[in-house]
């Protein structure tokens, strides 16, 4: 793993955490909704490190990164949560966040996860997600989701946890190539119980989430991915690193 960045400022209070793989059409538009949170954050914009975790990318990714100020720290490994800690293990800030590259931020979002935090009730949590465009289709799946969110307390977003907690957890399951994020939220959750704490949905400050995948298979697609995710689960799970790598990580 290699790591390059400025000469660190004061001690941030937050770590934001971009995985990125070739997103160099999306990572401009997502840094500028971060830079626009930064300079609402009370703190001031010097209190928010932005760290791009670069999964090896073969186009422009590092580069725009490095020309927004942000620290890059390069993960060869072509797992999603290895890139999660690859960016982890750089941060210096009190509270991490992570958010995919191709999404947006609300401009509120570090006021209000700290505003959270600051109660004592939260172990973490996550923002939640609008989807950049809306259809019957993406509508069924989100009307799939929504309540296991609604049951679980978890969500998906800006994810959100003290750094001293993610690393007390060992960070997200580098064995697991989709659902990392739901792994560690229960992981999560169940230390915060531990300690009368839970997970908060703070959704006053949604992420926008990208409908690329929508756009190139079809906004009806993603329910014959769920079965077929389903059924490779529990049925064929010889093949089921083979959906997940041509689905989420050979699909460009």
């Amino acid at each position: 793993m290699e790591t390059s960045s400025k000469t660190p400022a004061a001690t941030p209070h937050f770590s934001m955490v971009i995985p990125a793989y070739n997103e160099a059409d999306y990572l401009p538009r997502l840094l500028d909704t971060v830079d626009a949170a930064r300079e609402r954050y009370y703190r001031g914009a010097e209190a928010v490190e932005v760290i791009v975790a670069d999964n090896a990318s073969t186009d422009a990714t590092a580069e725009i990164a490095r020309q927004r100020g942000c620290q890059v720290v390069r993960v060869e490994k072509r797992v999603i949560a290895a890139v999660r800690n690859g960016g982890a293990r750089a941060a210096r800030g009190e509270i991490l966040a992570f958010i995919d590259a191709d999404s947006q931020i609300h401009p509120e979002t570090f006021n209000a996860i700290e505003a959270v935090m600051n109660t004592g009730e939260a172990v973490g949590g996550a923002s939640g997600v609008r989807a950049e465009r809306l259809s019957p289709g993406i509508a069924a799946i989100y009307a799939i989701v929504v309540p296991v969110f609604w049951i679980t307390g978890m969500d998906t977003g800006v994810v959100f946890c003290r750094r001293a907690d993610f690393e007390a957890l060992g960070g997200y399951d580098e064995n697991k190539l989709f659902s990392e994020d739901s792994t560690f939220l229960f992981a999560l959750r169940k230390l915060g119980r531990s300690r009368g704490q839970k997970l908060k949905r703070v959704t006053a400050v949604k992420a926008v989430t990208s409908t690329r995948k929508w756009d190139k298979h079809g906004d009806w697609h993603y329910i014959p991915v769920m079965l077929k995710g389903l059924y490779a689960l529990f049925f064929n799970t010889r093949s089921l690193e083979r959906f997940a790598r041509k689905y989420w990580y050979e699909d460009r």
